[in-house]
């Protein structure tokens, strides 16, 4: 087995005039992070090979997303998360110690090649098709409508006064806005509105923190981590609520069943899908952000955030009373 250590001082590097040095994916497959906290982290991202041992902390779209392709193939993931490719490319030469050596396939052995390849061919062929191109005016009419939801079930309240019937149509109309946003939001929070990632993340700060009352830099890192292994075990964070929470339903996977991990409600959460989010996951994900806004400093995050819960209780509170605001918040 080759040690744990990376090129010495004075080992070739990348560069005019030499080789670069080759890698087998038997030694990058032992760069993975675990063990030692000083263990080395490796990747391949179009057969190149990085070291990211020390630059894994710093990455702008988070540790955790970077370091779960550690002595892994990174190029689908990498194409996939950076809008700027070239950009992103500038700030990799330095990370770059070699290239995977001729004799050694673009990705882990273990991978089943034609479905990678069947992969990037899809993946090819939506983005000539213009799939991924988007409509501005189909996002611009969503956010108006959105906009135009929330000004009715107000409006509902206040001229039809707050009885049983105007309430419930009150709760739908607003309802709907909620999870309106809450799709605009994740187009946006994956930057596929604009082409300018700026705009992308401002316009995404305003739904998701304005609209919504979250914070959209804890939504983003987290989504990342999803998508990035998505539901793989200790990587993706939706699936980090077991065991604690869930213990009925479809048997979990051979790795946990040997834990005795119980088991995962996947063939059942339809059944308490609706009592389980409004009373248990709404106020953990409003708590939990807070706390996210707070630990990370962004303070104009926290003002998005407090306009959204002051709106309301200016809106609302006069109709329904402060007990009438909390649980209509609760419901939403």
């Amino acid at each position: 087995m080759a040690p744990l250590r990376g090129p010495k001082a004075g080992m070739e590097e990348p560069g005019a005039g030499s080789s670069p040095r080759r890698f087998t994916w038997e030694e990058i497959g032992l760069r993975t992070g675990r063990g030692h906290p000083q263990q080395e982290r490796w990747l391949v991202i179009d057969r190149k090979v990085y070291d990211i041992s020390q630059f894994y902390r710093r990455h702008p779209g988070g540790a955790r997303v970077i370091s779960s392709y550690a002595g892994q193939d990174a190029t689908d993931p990498f194409q996939a998360f950076h809008l700027d490719k070239g950009l992103v490319r500038k700030y990799m030469s330095s990370l770059q110690i070699g290239e995977l050596a001729l004799d050694q396939p673009s990705f882990e052995p273990t991978k089943n090649k034609l479905l990678v390849e069947d992969f990037r061919e899809l993946h090819t062929t939506v983005e000539k098709m213009g799939l991924l191109n988007p409509n501005h005016l189909f996002f611009f009419l969503l956010l108006l409508h959105i906009l135009m939801l929330d000004v009715a079930g107000w409006f509902v309240l206040w001229y039809f006064g707050t009885s049983l019937v105007p309430f419930l149509i009150s709760t739908l109309l607003l309802t709907i806005s909620q999870s309106q946003a809450g799709f605009l939001q994740h187009d946006l929070g994956h930057l596929s509105v604009f082409s300018s990632t700026k705009w992308n993340h401002l316009v995404h700060e305003f739904v998701m923190s304005h609209l919504k009352g979250l914070s959209a830099q804890w939504w983003t890192l987290h989504h990342s981590q999803h998508h990035a292994k998505p539901n793989c075990f200790h990587k993706d964070p939706d699936i980090a609520m077991h065991p604690s929470l869930f213990a009925l339903g479809k048997i979990l996977s051979v790795e946990l069943g040997m834990k005795k991990k119980k088991f995962m409600p996947y063939n059942h959460q339809h059944k308490y899908f609706f009592v389980t989010m409004p009373l248990l996951v709404v106020p953990v994900f409003q708590l939990y952000s807070l706390y996210f806004i707070f630990q990370r400093k962004l303070w104009r995050e926290l003002a998005w955030t407090l306009t959204y819960f002051i709106r309301f209780f200016l809106f609302f509170e006069p109709l329904l009373g402060v007990t009438g605001v909390l649980g209509f918040l609760l419901l939403l």
